[in-house]
This record gives structure tokens, C-alpha cells and sequence, in this order.
């Protein structure tokens, strides 16, 4: 894919770029880890080449770093086609290779059988840390390889949603490891993708969950004049026309934390009792009154590899 020249690049600086490092370095160890300590000895398949690797290495006793980096080469390879060359898939390779490497030099530093016997156990944290690990990678502007990246070039090729292609893949690998391990890895394998899913949306997107609301009202002074000194949230206004009767009406707009949603419904009631209220859900708001457009460096920094998810 060839793209157009853009007026707009990220300017590069050594603290974001190390900021980049520590955070995929971070990330990538944390996901070894999970598999080393928690998935494998209890024969749990985290998703996608991993997951294949774990069966592999438990039915054919070949090492998972081996088998993960030699599946990721031809899945790189054709990234680096389709996708755009070595930008999209820079940070993607780093990680794909050190997974491999950390994945190996983990396995004499921890015990055999694990530090548990309980499975469940092992699912939850297993899936809690590799999540953690899985938030740092996309935070960094990176991802695991694998199915990550062929779900990138199917969206880009054929339109197939990032979404759609996952829980594919993940439910490919949950039913080959239910076929040659037991379905009761295989249940166990779900409760980690879950919890894996979770903790990655929360160190990638935050704990808050923000609000917005649309209000059409015919007194949309009085009603940003009460969000604006109760709620000291700022507010927008449009004019538009309601369609049903032809009337002018305002629109105003307005992002709240969710704990603020019954404080702005009482003030819009107050005003004006006939306006219309939508309450949207959003995941995240930055600027003022929320957080920082320009957060530290190591939490968020610059830039991107075109594979985060």
C-alpha cells in the first residue's frame, strides 16, 4: 500500500523513544512471564501462534520462543508488504524477537511445575499479567506479532473488523488446544482471554469512563449557564432544525465524568423540562477538567508502529 505524502509526522526525541522502549521492553518481559510461569505448566494456550506454541511444546516438546519466532517470520515478511515497510512493523519485530528470546531464558528462572498447583488460579493470574503485559506493548505503539498483525492486513485488505478477526483466531486456538489437550485446558484458556482482554483495556484506556450528552432545548443559555457553574464542564452549542415540526431548535453538547450524569439530568429538568437528553458512553476524554492532552512521557509516548490495536 503505497501512502500519500502527509503535512503532519510526530517530530522523533530520545525521551520518547526511550519512553517507547521501556514501556514495550516492560510489556513484552510481563507476557514471557505469564506464559513461563502461570499458562504452561498447566497446560493453558494463551491466544493465537502463542497458544499454538504452548500445544506444540506440550505434545512435541518444542521450545515455544522457537516456534513463535518461526511463525511470525513469514507473517512479518508479508507485513512488511502490505502494510506500509519497516515503520509498521519496526517496534512489532523487536518485541517478536525478544518474546522468543525471553520466553526461553525465563524457563530454566522459574520453577517446573509452577508456583501453584491451583489451575484456576493460574488462569486468572496468567491472563491478568499477560494482560498487563498486552497494555504496555499497545501503549507502546507495538504489538505481539502473530494474529495481531494478520488481523491489521485483513482489516487493510479485505475491511475484516480487528474485532471479528481476534475472536476468530482465539477461537481457533481455544478449540485446537480442547481437541489436543483436554477440554478443560480449553475452559481454562477462555478464563484467561478474558481476564487478558480486561486488564489490557484497562492499563490501555484507563479506569474512568466518561459520559457525553447531546440536549436539544429551547433555552440553551440557562441550561449552559447551570452545567457550566454546577458541573464546571464547558459546553458547545449548534443551531439546528428539527425535522418533524420544521422549528429551530439549539443543540448543546457536553463531556461529564459518569458520576455527574443525575447532577446535569436535574439541571436540564430545572430549565427546561421539554429538552431532549441523549447520554453517550465514552472511554476516555482529554483536556481540561479531564486528563491531560500531553500526559508524561513514559505513559504515553509519541508515535506509533501502525499495528496497535
Amino acid at each position: 500500500m503505497t501512502l500519500p505524502s502527509r503535512p503532519f509526522r510526530l517530530p522523533f526525541t530520545l525521551r520518547s523513544f526511550i519512553a517507547r522502549l521501556v514501556l514495550i521492553t516492560a510489556g513484552t518481559l510481563l507476557g514471557a512471564a505469564a506464559v513461563v510461569v502461570f499458562l504452561e505448566p498447566f497446560a493453558i494456550a494463551p491466544s493465537g501462534i502463542s497458544g499454538i506454541a504452548v500445544i506444540m511444546s506440550i505434545t512435541l516438546g518444542t521450545p515455544i520462543g522457537l516456534v513463535i519466532l518461526l511463525g511470525n517470520i513469514p507473517i512479518q515478511l508479508y507485513a512488511y508488504r502490505a502494510l506500509g515497510g519497516w515503520k509498521t512493523i519496526a517496534w512489532t519485530v523487536y518485541v517478536v524477537v525478544l518474546y522468543s528470546v525471553a520466553l526461553e531464558v525465563m524457563k530454566p528462572l522459574f520453577p517446573v511445575a509452577g508456583i501453584s498447583d491451583d489451575v484456576l488460579l493460574n488462569a486468572l493470574f496468567g491472563g491478568a499479567i499477560g494482560g498487563i503485559g498486552s497494555g504496555l506493548v499497545y501503549r507502546g505503539g507495538a504489538t505481539f506479532g502473530g494474529t495481531s498483525t494478520l488481523a491489521r492486513i485483513f482489516q487493510d485488505r479485505f475491511g475484516l473488523p480487528l474485532s471479528n478477526t481476534y475472536l476468530y483466531t482465539n477461537l481457533l486456538t481455544v478449540a485446537l488446544a480442547g481437541l489436543v489437550l483436554g477440554w478443560a485446558g480449553a475452559l481454562y484458556a477462555l478464563v484467561t482471554l478474558v481476564i487478558e482482554g480486561a486488564m489490557s483495556d484497562y492499563v490501555l484506556e484507563g479506569p474512568s469512563v466518561i459520559r457525553t450528552a447531546v440536549i436539544i432545548t429551547n433555552q440553551p443559555r440557562q441550561v449552559a449557564d447551570g452545567i457550566i457553574y454546577e458541573l464546571e464542564r464547558g459546553v458547545t452549542s449548534w443551531q439546528v432544525t428539527g425535522m418533524y415540526k420544521e422549528e429551530a431548535r439549539t443543540l448543546l453538547y457536553v463531556t461529564v465524568s459518569r458520576f455527574q450524569v443525575e447532577t446535569l439530568r436535574r439541571i436540564v429538568a430545572a430549565v427546561d423540562p421539554q429538552a431532549f437528553i441523549v447520554i453517550g458512553q465514552g472511554h476516555v476524554a482529554y483536556g481540561y477538567g479531564f486528563k491531560p492532552v500531553k500526559p508524561p512521557a513514559l505513559l504515553n509516548p509519541d508515535g506509533g508502529d501502525g499495528n496497535q490495536t
